[in-house]
């Protein structure tokens, strides 16, 4: 059944621009960006006949607002919004962390003086999380950064971490950021909640808009607490893909007045979508390392049009998931079913709204996935309506008054997207991009090195749940190297706390004890986008394997170590080794190829 859904995209995609959404067209390398409509057309993806769902509305308005659309109207103090509008909003909460904190608050201290004071120190928050447990001076020396500036600033949420050889000396060290937002309470339904991290629209599992911002936002943010979301549009020409280095630009060696660098790292929304079209023309381009930016000049005869949307108000796609969830399955299978359907760049700036009676069953944890992995579809956020499994959650978290909202009926989406998640199998995402959706068991034969269960998409107390029920389920041992990071210190506490149903009274560190996983280590997000050299799990170099009759010659034959995770990307380089091979999978479909060596169907352990 599945199988035909994965065939079934091709369809929607041909849908999708009879829609008229962005379209590419290779003869003139240009991108047209079409009118928003309120378009109703709905693309089934094995969806059976459904009944009418009723309204989900907030009372009279004059227009039809979607939820993001009424988050931004009432934090820019507006009666009505449009996507595509320029607005200025106050925000609620931003969250920086130790890699992009030292670069915001260096921005606050040039543009609002060294002696400025903060918009509001108690919706600062500042959680090193990423390279915390490493000899690396850099990194350190990025917390102290952090440690000096709240102290200046009296910043009331500072989980600090100081010392480095046990974690567990520094009750306010939480670990992962979007994770601790959620269990700190920093997450509330309808307001607005902006990051130094694209997967800060991890937050929008809470009803929320949330959605990762640079560091010159963030310090102007900082100072101000608010931001301009305005669209701006850029036409360049293509001069060439060329490598340059990292020196040559910062010489300025191809004028900074006609060149647009684009790093590695800049996650440009367009480019990102549009790199596989972009490297059919351009060959040369396809290696996105580091020390490389690509240039483009204005004066070039190539034309090719750039859409640069810098913050406005999102269009809004709407997914309907309906069915019984099977057992078998979890949310990441979910998200990722989603992005195979719509690629990497289907979202593209736009808004991503769950409905349906899959998703309202959902725990909390598990919507945090599902709205975690939207930037990997382009998405600018990701929501989820609050109900009551939100206000349970947040029960005892927050004394702060919150005031959800909620799509009009009759509020205009780009276009609906309907499955029917009792048909869905187990899935994984082959390298190297998250929309390269397989199903689990049609990887049989891929041979796997290790395993790694951890980051803010796979590493929260319920993911470590789910995998300690696989291995309870087996009685087997793991055949390769299986890494465990919690998210957080609340996590790793649960890990070692909570008995897993149905084990007796056994505890998740005890199941993967004897399943011959590696302790769990302390919470971070560890090797999840590499990190330093002795990060832990880090994928390093290639694995050597050494063959009967090689042995003989004295000869190491070396292959891409494959690793199957549970976070959330996958591309060359992304946890170490740019030759690594990552398979993105759920905490299920993880520990069954733990215990196999080989990429696997979790229902040959859960059924």
């Amino acid at each position: 059944m599945a199988s035909s859904a994965i065939a079934s995209s091709s369809t929607a995609f041909i849908k999708k621009r009879e829609l008229g959404l962005s379209d590419f067209h290779s003869s003139s390398f240009s991108i047209q960006k079409c009118k928003i409509r309120g378009s109703k057309k709905v693309f089934a993806v094995m969806a059976p006949p459904q009944s009418q769902r009723p309204p989900s509305t907030t009372g009279s308005v004059k227009t039809a607002m979607t939820m993001t659309e009424k988050i931004f109207a009432r934090a820019s103090e507006r009666t009505q919004l449009n996507p595509g509008d320029n607005v200025w909003v106050n925000v609620d909460t931003l969250m920086t962390h130790d890699v992009c904190g030292p670069g915001t608050i260096g921005i606050f201290k040039r543009e609002f003086g060294e002696n400025a004071k903060v918009w509001d120190r108690e919706k600062i928050i500042i959680i090193p999380d990423h390279y915390i447990f490493t000899s690396d001076e850099r990194a350190n020396r990025n917390v102290d950064i952090l440690r000096d500036f709240c102290m200046e600033q009296n910043i009331k949420y500072f989980y600090d971490i100081k010392d480095l050889g046990n974690f567990k000396a520094n009750p306010d060290y939480k670990g992962v950021c979007h994770v601790a937002l959620a269990q700190e309470g920093h997450c509330r339904p309808g307001e607005v909640l902006l990051g130094t991290d694209s997967h800060t629209c991890n937050a929008g599992a809470f009803g929320q808009f949330a959605t990762g911002i640079g560091n010159t936002d963030a310090g102007f943010v900082m100072g101000t607490g608010k931001l301009l979301l305005k669209r701006t549009n850029m036409e360049v020409n293509l001069v060439s893909y060329k490598h340059a280095t990292v020196a040559e630009k910062n010489e300025d060696k191809y004028g900074a007045q006609d060149t647009i660098y684009v790093g590695s790292s800049l996650k440009h929304p367009f480019l990102t979508g549009q790199l596989s079209s972009l490297s059919k023309a351009y060959p040369e381009s396809r290696s996105f390392m580091v020390d490389t930016v690509l240039i483009m000049s204005k004066t070039a005869t190539n034309q090719f049009a750039v859409n640069s949307e810098n913050q406005q108000v999102p269009p809004t796609l709407r997914f309907v998931m309906d069915g019984e969830m099977p057992d078998y399955l979890l949310a990441k299978d979910l998200i990722l079913q989603i992005i195979g359907e719509i690629s990497v760049s289907g979202a593209t700036y736009k808004s991503m709204e769950f409905v349906g009676s899959t998703v309202e069953s959902l725990t909390m944890e598990e919507r945090m996935t599902l709205c975690n992995m939207v930037v990997e579809a382009g998405g600018k956020n990701g929501v989820v309506p609050a109900d009551s499994t939100t206000y349970k959650y947040l029960e005892g978290k927050t004394s702060v008054p919150f005031e959800p909202v909620y799509s009009d009926e009759q509020a205009r989406f780009v276009s609906e997207y309907r499955f029917d998640v009792s048909k869905l199998e187990p899935l994984v995402a082959k390298p190297h991009s998250p929309d390269n959706r397989a199903l689990a068991r049609e990887c049989k034969d891929v041979k796997i090195d290790r395993v790694y269960i951890g980051s803010c998409t796979g590493g929260k107390t319920e993911d470590f749940l789910a995998a300690a029920k696989v291995f309870l389920a087996s009685g087997k041992k793991v055949k390769v190297p299986t890494f465990l990071v919690p998210a957080t210190q609340k996590v790793w506490m649960d890990v070692y706390g909570l008995p897993v149903p149905g084990s007796g009274g056994k505890t998740c560190s005890q199941i993967f004890e004897e399943a011959g996983c590696d302790t769990p280590t302390s919470p971070s997000c560890g090797a999840c986008l590499g990190g330093p050299r002795d990060t832990y799990a880090r994928m390093n170099e290639p694995q050597a394997i050494a063959e009967a009759v090689m042995r003989l010659c004295s000869i190491l034959v070396y292959h891409d170590v494959v690793c199957v995770s549970t976070t959330n990307r996958n591309f060359p380089g992304r946890m170490g080794h740019k030759e690594g091979q990552i398979y993105l999978a759920s905490p299920y479909t993880a520990a069954a190829s733990a215990l196999t060596g080989f990429v696997t169907d979790p229902r040959e352990f859960l059924q």
